[in-house]
Protein backbone atom coordinates (compact mmCIF):
# COMPACT_ATOMS: atom_id res chain seq x y z
CA UNK A 1 0.00 0.00 0.00
CA UNK A 2 1.39 3.32 -0.67
CA UNK A 3 1.40 6.29 0.55
CA UNK A 4 -1.06 7.79 -1.25
CA UNK A 5 -3.66 5.33 -0.56
CA UNK A 6 -2.87 5.04 3.03
CA UNK A 7 -3.63 8.70 3.04
CA UNK A 8 -7.53 8.33 1.25
CA UNK A 9 -7.58 5.39 3.81
CA UNK A 10 -6.74 8.17 6.94
CA UNK A 11 -8.96 10.60 5.65
CA UNK A 12 -12.06 8.04 5.21
CA UNK A 13 -11.82 6.31 8.25
CA UNK A 14 -12.98 9.13 10.31
CA UNK A 15 -16.62 8.82 8.08
CA UNK A 16 -16.47 5.17 7.70
CA UNK A 17 -16.52 5.10 11.72
CA UNK A 18 -19.00 7.22 12.01
CA UNK A 19 -21.23 5.03 9.59
CA UNK A 20 -20.55 1.85 11.07
CA UNK A 21 -21.31 2.94 15.05
CA UNK A 22 -24.17 5.08 14.10
CA UNK A 23 -25.88 3.84 11.01
CA UNK A 24 -25.07 -0.13 10.42
CA UNK A 25 -24.78 -1.40 13.66
CA UNK A 26 -28.30 0.19 14.96
CA UNK A 27 -29.19 -1.08 11.57
CA UNK A 28 -28.47 -4.55 11.92
CA UNK A 29 -30.35 -4.10 15.85
CA UNK A 30 -33.40 -3.68 14.37
CA UNK A 31 -33.28 -5.92 11.84
CA UNK A 32 -32.62 -8.69 14.40
CA UNK A 33 -35.09 -7.23 16.42
CA UNK A 34 -37.65 -8.08 13.96
CA UNK A 35 -37.12 -11.70 14.45
CA UNK A 36 -37.46 -11.58 18.05
CA UNK A 37 -40.65 -12.19 20.31
CA UNK A 38 -42.25 -9.63 22.04
CA UNK A 39 -41.58 -9.00 25.70
CA UNK A 40 -44.20 -8.29 28.40
CA UNK A 41 -41.72 -5.62 29.69
CA UNK A 42 -41.29 -3.73 26.44
CA UNK A 43 -38.23 -5.34 25.51
CA UNK A 44 -37.23 -8.34 23.32
CA UNK A 45 -37.98 -12.02 24.28
CA UNK A 46 -34.72 -14.60 23.80
CA UNK A 47 -35.35 -16.91 21.01
CA UNK A 48 -36.62 -15.98 17.30
CA UNK A 49 -39.77 -15.58 15.72
CA UNK A 50 -41.85 -14.88 12.31
CA UNK A 51 -44.15 -13.19 14.29
CA UNK A 52 -43.61 -9.25 13.50
CA UNK A 53 -42.90 -10.19 9.94
CA UNK A 54 -46.45 -11.55 9.77
CA UNK A 55 -48.02 -9.18 11.26
CA UNK A 56 -47.18 -6.56 8.36
CA UNK A 57 -49.31 -8.59 5.81
CA UNK A 58 -52.00 -6.55 8.03
CA UNK A 59 -54.03 -4.19 4.79
CA UNK A 60 -53.66 -1.25 7.54
CA UNK A 61 -50.51 -1.71 7.24
CA UNK A 62 -50.56 -1.14 3.27
CA UNK A 63 -52.89 1.56 3.76
CA UNK A 64 -50.16 3.85 5.40
CA UNK A 65 -47.26 2.82 3.42
CA UNK A 66 -49.25 4.10 0.33
CA UNK A 67 -49.79 7.00 2.12
CA UNK A 68 -46.64 7.28 2.85
CA UNK A 69 -44.60 6.80 -0.28
CA UNK A 70 -47.55 9.39 -1.83
CA UNK A 71 -47.05 12.27 0.83
CA UNK A 72 -42.97 11.60 0.29
CA UNK A 73 -42.90 11.54 -3.69
CA UNK A 74 -45.26 14.49 -4.03
CA UNK A 75 -43.26 16.12 -1.77
CA UNK A 76 -40.39 15.06 -3.62
CA UNK A 77 -41.71 16.43 -7.17
CA UNK A 78 -43.00 19.65 -5.23
CA UNK A 79 -39.51 20.17 -3.78
CA UNK A 80 -37.63 19.83 -7.20
CA UNK A 81 -39.97 21.56 -9.05
CA UNK A 82 -39.51 25.01 -6.84
CA UNK A 83 -35.72 24.21 -6.21
CA UNK A 84 -34.74 24.14 -9.74
CA UNK A 85 -35.42 27.82 -10.52
CA UNK A 86 -33.95 29.20 -7.19
CA UNK A 87 -30.67 27.19 -7.43
CA UNK A 88 -30.72 28.18 -11.26
CA UNK A 89 -30.66 31.79 -9.94
CA UNK A 90 -28.11 31.09 -7.17
CA UNK A 91 -25.77 31.15 -9.49
CA UNK A 92 -26.51 34.27 -12.05
CA UNK A 93 -27.42 36.74 -9.02
CA UNK A 94 -24.20 38.89 -7.18
CA UNK A 95 -22.17 36.98 -4.25
CA UNK A 96 -23.72 39.19 -1.87
CA UNK A 97 -27.69 38.78 -2.99
CA UNK A 98 -26.63 34.80 -2.97
CA UNK A 99 -25.55 35.00 0.63
CA UNK A 100 -28.43 36.95 1.66
CA UNK A 101 -30.58 34.33 0.07
CA UNK A 102 -28.70 31.37 1.11
CA UNK A 103 -29.18 33.10 5.05
CA UNK A 104 -32.54 33.20 4.13
CA UNK A 105 -32.59 29.70 3.92
CA UNK A 106 -30.73 28.58 6.96
CA UNK A 107 -32.02 30.77 9.00
CA UNK A 108 -35.18 28.50 10.13
CA UNK A 109 -32.88 25.71 11.17
CA UNK A 110 -31.65 28.24 13.59
CA UNK A 111 -35.02 27.45 15.42
CA UNK A 112 -36.31 24.58 17.22
CA UNK A 113 -37.93 21.76 14.74
CA UNK A 114 -41.04 22.03 16.72
CA UNK A 115 -41.46 25.46 17.30
CA UNK A 116 -41.74 25.74 13.64
CA UNK A 117 -43.77 23.33 13.24
CA UNK A 118 -45.98 24.77 16.12
CA UNK A 119 -45.88 28.32 14.34
CA UNK A 120 -47.85 26.53 11.51
CA UNK A 121 -50.05 25.35 13.55
CA UNK A 122 -50.80 28.81 14.46
CA UNK A 123 -50.71 29.93 11.00
CA UNK A 124 -53.34 27.11 9.64
CA UNK A 125 -55.46 27.29 12.88
CA UNK A 126 -58.84 27.97 12.36
CA UNK A 127 -58.82 31.57 13.96
CA UNK A 128 -55.23 32.12 12.65
CA UNK A 129 -53.84 34.76 10.21
CA UNK A 130 -54.15 32.55 6.94
CA UNK A 131 -57.86 31.45 7.18
CA UNK A 132 -59.02 34.90 7.88
CA UNK A 133 -57.49 36.31 5.22
CA UNK A 134 -58.54 33.33 2.76
CA UNK A 135 -62.07 33.60 4.03
CA UNK A 136 -61.72 37.38 3.74
CA UNK A 137 -60.93 36.85 -0.20
CA UNK A 138 -63.78 34.28 -0.48
CA UNK A 139 -61.37 31.47 -1.21
CA UNK A 140 -62.57 29.06 1.23
CA UNK A 141 -65.97 28.69 3.90
CA UNK A 142 -65.92 29.63 7.19
CA UNK A 143 -66.42 26.51 8.38
CA UNK A 144 -63.02 24.71 6.05
CA UNK A 145 -60.21 23.56 8.26
CA UNK A 146 -57.09 24.11 6.65
CA UNK A 147 -55.62 21.57 9.75
CA UNK A 148 -55.81 18.09 10.09
CA UNK A 149 -55.74 17.25 6.30
CA UNK A 150 -52.99 15.56 3.67
CA UNK A 151 -53.32 19.14 2.03
CA UNK A 152 -51.58 20.43 5.09
CA UNK A 153 -49.01 17.50 5.81
CA UNK A 154 -48.02 18.29 2.38
CA UNK A 155 -47.54 22.16 2.76
CA UNK A 156 -45.32 22.00 5.70
CA UNK A 157 -43.48 18.91 4.69
CA UNK A 158 -42.78 20.91 1.66
CA UNK A 159 -41.79 24.68 3.87
CA UNK A 160 -39.70 22.12 6.06
CA UNK A 161 -37.36 19.86 3.57
CA UNK A 162 -37.26 22.35 1.02
CA UNK A 163 -33.68 23.45 1.65
CA UNK A 164 -32.56 19.57 1.26
CA UNK A 165 -33.51 19.89 -2.25
CA UNK A 166 -32.05 23.71 -3.22
CA UNK A 167 -28.75 23.14 -2.11
CA UNK A 168 -27.40 19.87 -3.54
CA UNK A 169 -29.03 21.63 -6.96
CA UNK A 170 -26.94 24.95 -6.29
CA UNK A 171 -24.21 23.03 -5.42
CA UNK A 172 -24.20 21.04 -8.90
CA UNK A 173 -25.55 24.58 -11.01
CA UNK A 174 -22.37 26.54 -9.66
CA UNK A 175 -20.35 23.87 -11.27
CA UNK A 176 -22.34 24.03 -14.64
CA UNK A 177 -21.12 25.30 -17.53
CA UNK A 178 -23.50 28.16 -18.65
CA UNK A 179 -21.86 28.43 -22.08
CA UNK A 180 -23.73 25.52 -23.44
CA UNK A 181 -26.96 27.19 -22.41
CA UNK A 182 -25.49 30.34 -24.74
CA UNK A 183 -24.80 27.82 -27.14
CA UNK A 184 -28.16 25.91 -27.40
CA UNK A 185 -29.82 29.25 -27.93
CA UNK A 186 -27.37 30.50 -30.44
CA UNK A 187 -28.70 27.29 -32.13
CA UNK A 188 -32.08 28.62 -32.10
CA UNK A 189 -33.55 26.92 -28.94
CA UNK A 190 -35.64 29.00 -26.70
CA UNK A 191 -34.55 29.95 -23.14
CA UNK A 192 -37.32 27.44 -22.02
CA UNK A 193 -35.90 24.52 -24.30
CA UNK A 194 -32.29 25.18 -22.93
CA UNK A 195 -32.97 25.09 -19.78
CA UNK A 196 -34.97 21.90 -19.84
CA UNK A 197 -32.37 20.00 -22.93
CA UNK A 198 -29.43 21.52 -21.45
CA UNK A 199 -29.54 22.76 -17.97
CA UNK A 200 -31.79 20.08 -16.39
CA UNK A 201 -29.99 17.09 -17.55
CA UNK A 202 -26.34 18.86 -16.51
CA UNK A 203 -27.06 18.45 -13.28
CA UNK A 204 -28.45 15.26 -12.85
CA UNK A 205 -26.41 14.01 -9.91
CA UNK A 206 -27.53 16.96 -7.99
CA UNK A 207 -30.72 16.44 -8.84
CA UNK A 208 -30.61 12.86 -8.06
CA UNK A 209 -29.19 13.91 -4.45
CA UNK A 210 -31.81 16.47 -3.77
CA UNK A 211 -34.39 13.68 -4.48
CA UNK A 212 -33.00 11.65 -2.08
CA UNK A 213 -32.50 13.61 0.65
CA UNK A 214 -36.32 15.19 0.31
CA UNK A 215 -37.73 11.71 -0.01
CA UNK A 216 -35.89 9.61 2.62
CA UNK A 217 -36.67 12.71 5.18
CA UNK A 218 -40.07 13.06 3.61
CA UNK A 219 -41.15 9.35 4.44
CA UNK A 220 -39.91 9.18 7.76
CA UNK A 221 -41.47 12.23 8.81
CA UNK A 222 -43.83 11.29 12.20
CA UNK A 223 -44.05 14.57 13.78
CA UNK A 224 -45.76 16.78 10.78
CA UNK A 225 -48.52 14.29 10.51
CA UNK A 226 -49.05 14.09 14.16
CA UNK A 227 -48.82 17.86 14.51
CA UNK A 228 -50.75 18.88 11.71
CA UNK A 229 -52.46 16.10 10.23
CA UNK A 230 -53.71 13.83 12.70
CA UNK A 231 -54.94 10.30 12.16
CA UNK A 232 -56.40 10.97 8.66
CA UNK A 233 -52.80 12.06 7.72
CA UNK A 234 -50.79 9.22 9.51
CA UNK A 235 -47.83 7.71 8.31
CA UNK A 236 -45.40 4.95 8.52
CA UNK A 237 -43.66 7.13 11.18
CA UNK A 238 -46.57 7.47 13.22
CA UNK A 239 -46.98 3.87 13.46
CA UNK A 240 -43.55 2.76 14.42
CA UNK A 241 -43.76 5.83 17.21
CA UNK A 242 -46.69 4.38 18.35
CA UNK A 243 -45.35 0.74 18.60
CA UNK A 244 -42.16 1.94 20.48
CA UNK A 245 -43.34 4.25 23.37
CA UNK A 246 -47.01 3.88 23.74
CA UNK A 247 -47.87 -0.16 22.91
CA UNK A 248 -43.67 -1.15 23.78
CA UNK A 249 -43.82 -3.27 20.83
CA UNK A 250 -40.67 -3.22 19.81
CA UNK A 251 -40.58 -6.23 17.43
CA UNK A 252 -43.10 -5.15 15.34
CA UNK A 253 -41.88 -1.51 15.23
CA UNK A 254 -38.37 -3.11 13.94
CA UNK A 255 -40.59 -4.42 11.83
CA UNK A 256 -41.97 -1.96 10.70
CA UNK A 257 -38.94 0.36 10.21
CA UNK A 258 -37.92 -2.93 8.19
CA UNK A 259 -40.32 -2.59 6.07
CA UNK A 260 -39.61 0.96 5.26
CA UNK A 261 -36.32 0.97 4.80
CA UNK A 262 -36.58 -1.91 2.31
CA UNK A 263 -39.05 0.23 0.24
CA UNK A 264 -37.30 3.22 0.20
CA UNK A 265 -33.47 1.75 -0.29
CA UNK A 266 -34.58 -1.28 -2.59
CA UNK A 267 -35.18 1.61 -5.80
CA UNK A 268 -32.19 2.88 -4.60
CA UNK A 269 -29.75 -0.23 -4.95
CA UNK A 270 -31.54 -0.45 -8.27
CA UNK A 271 -30.98 2.70 -9.72
CA UNK A 272 -27.36 2.99 -8.60
CA UNK A 273 -26.91 -0.73 -10.26
CA UNK A 274 -28.09 0.22 -13.36
CA UNK A 275 -26.53 3.64 -13.46
CA UNK A 276 -23.07 2.15 -12.99
CA UNK A 277 -23.89 -0.92 -15.45
CA UNK A 278 -25.00 1.53 -18.17
CA UNK A 279 -21.52 3.96 -17.11
CA UNK A 280 -19.41 0.47 -17.38
CA UNK A 281 -21.43 -0.36 -21.01
CA UNK A 282 -20.46 3.11 -22.10
CA UNK A 283 -15.95 2.88 -20.76
CA UNK A 284 -16.23 -0.49 -22.88
CA UNK A 285 -18.20 1.15 -25.94
CA UNK A 286 -15.53 3.81 -25.84
CA UNK A 287 -12.67 1.29 -25.36
CA UNK A 288 -13.58 -0.26 -28.57
CA UNK A 289 -13.83 2.39 -30.38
Amino acid sequence: MNRKTKNEWYLTLPSFLWLLIFFFIPTCIIYAYALKPQNIYGSVGTGWTLDAIKSLLDPNYYVLLIRTLLLGGATTIICLILALPVGYQMTLISKRMRRLLILLLVLPFWSSFLIRIFAWKMLLHPEGYIKNLLVFLNFVDADTSLLYNLGAVLLVMVYTYLPFAVFPIYAAASKFNFQLIEAAMDLGASKRQAFWKIFVPGIGKGIFTASVMVFISAVGAYVIPDLIGGFSSEMIGNKIAQRVFVDRNLPQASALSVLLSLVVLLPLFGITFLTSRQKKIEAEARNRE
